[in-house]
C-alpha cells in the first residue's frame, strides 16, 4: 500500500523469514557459519537457540542458500509429533516412498535410504523448527537418529532450532546422552541499539535507492527500547510506522508515530524498558494537555474550531476540558 508513495519496490519490513533481506549482524553471522561449518563437515547435532522473533528461521533459510549441491534437507515445522509421527515426516520431506508400518519398520526404511544417499556422496540434513515443543521422549527419538552411521562419520545432520526453554530441556539430567552429541550450540541475541539502527538502514537500502533517511534518529531509539533488538518487533513496529506514514501524508518517520504505533496495536508500555517508559513519558510531556487525553497542548485546529462553534474534540477527563469551553464562550461573545 506504502510501496509507491515512499518509492519502495517491496516492503522493507515483512516478517516471513525471507533470506534475501538477511542483516549479518556480528551473532546472525557467526550463527549462520557456524551452521555451514556444521553441515559441510558432517558434525551430526547442532542446536541454535533464541527468543520468539530472534532470526533463527532467517539463520536457516540463509544458511539453506550457502550449502554445496550436493545437500539435501528436510525441515521439519509441526514438532506436535509422536516418534513415530517425525519418522514418518522426515521419509515424506526427503521425498521417500516408503511402506506404512510400524516405528521399526519406518526406520528400517530411513536407514537404507540413508545409506543409499551416502553412497551416492549426498550430504541429509534434517532441520527442526520450534524444537522446544518436542517431549522428551521425542527428543530421545532425535538422539537415536544420530546413531545411524558408518565407522568414519554421520547418516545425517540434525539441526534444532529453538526458543531459549529449549536449551532449558536439554539440561534435563535423562537427556544427558543428548547433550553429549550436540557438536554445536549458539544462542542468537537480540540486536544492539546501533545494530538495530543498521538493521532499519539495511532493509530500506534493499528495497530504495534513496530511501535510507527515513526514521528519525529519535525514532529508531524509541524502536530499539521497545523491541530489545528482536527483528521480527523491529519489523513489526517499522511497517506500522510506514503505513501510518503514508496515511498521514508524511515522509519522515518521528517519535510522535513510533508512540503512535505501539499504543494503536496495543502494545501496552506496561511491560516495556524503563527506557522506553521514560522516553513514551517525555514525549507526552511535550505533545500533550495530560496524558489521560492527550490532545495537542498548542492545537491551533482545536481552537479555531471552538470560534466557529464546532466540536472541540476534547476529553471530559482533561484537566482543561471547562477551560477550553469558558474560552470558546469568550470567542462567541466576544
Amino acid at each position: 500500500m506504502y510501496e509507491k508513495f515512499y518509492g519502495f519496490s517491496e516492503k522493507p519490513f515483512n516478517t516471513t523469514p525471507d533470506s534475501k533481506f538477511f542483516y549479518p549482524s556480528a551473532k546472525h553471522t557467526e550463527a549462520l557459519n557456524s551452521l555451514i561449518y556444521a553441515i559441510n563437515e558432517k558434525k551430526g547435532f547442532v542446536v541454535i537457540t533464541g527468543e520468539i522473533g530472534a532470526g533463527k528461521t532467517t539463520v536457516c533459510r540463509a544458511t539453506l542458500n550457502k550449502l554445496e549441491p550436493n545437500t539435501k534437507v528436510a525441515l521439519i515445522t509441526n514438532t506436535n509429533l509422536t516418534c513415530k509421527e517425525l519418522i514418518a515426516q522426515i521419509l515424506e520431506e526427503f521425498e521417500v516412498d516408503y511402506r506404512p508400518g510400524t516405528k521399526q519398520k519406518l526406520l528400517s526404511q530411513l536407514n537404507h535410504y540413508l545409506i543409499r544417499q551416502l553412497a551416492a556422496d549426498i550430504n541429509l540434513v534434517l532441520i527442526i523448527d520450534e524444537a522446544q515443543n518436542l517431549s522428551s521422549k521425542v527428543l530421545e527419538e532425535v538422539r537415536m537418529l544420530s546413531n545411524l552411521e558408518t565407522e568414519k562419520e554421520k547418516l545425517i545432520q540434525i539441526i534444532l532450532l529453538g526458543q531459549p526453554q529449549l536449551k532449558a530441556k536439554l539440561q534435563n539430567p535423562k537427556l544427558e546422552q543428548f547433550q553429549q552429541r550436540i557438536s554445536v550450540y549458539y544462542h542468537i541475541p537480540g540486536l544492539t541499539k546501533e545494530e538495530t539502527k543498521d538493521y532499519i538502514f539495511h532493509r530500506l537500502k534493499l528495497v530504495s535507492s534513496n530511501g535510507v533517511d527515513i526514521f528519525s534518529p529519535k525514532a529508531m531509539d524509541m524502536i530499539y527500547a521497545y523491541s530489545r533488538g528482536i527483528p521480527r518487533l523491529i519489523n513489526l513496529v517499522c511497517d506500522s510506522a510506514l503505513l501510518s506514514g503514508y496515511v498521514y501524508e508524511i515522509s519522515k518517520i518521528t517519535e510522535k508515530i513510533i508512540h503512535e504505533v505501539i499504543s494503536e496495536r496495543d502494545l501496552t508500555l506496561s511491560s516495556a524498558t524503563s527506557e522506553l517508559r521514560a522516553m513514551s513519558s517525555e514525549l507526552i510531556a511535550e505533545l500533550y494537555c495530560c496524558s489521560d487525553c492527550q490532545h495537542y497542548l498548542n492545537c491551533e485546529t482545536k481552537w479555531l474550531r471552538g470560534t466557529k462553534g464546532e466540536p472541540q474534540l476534547c476529553c471530559p477527563k482533561c484537566q482543561d476540558y471547562q477551560r477550553c469551553i469558558d474560552n470558546v464562550k469568550k470567542v462567541k461573545l466576544n
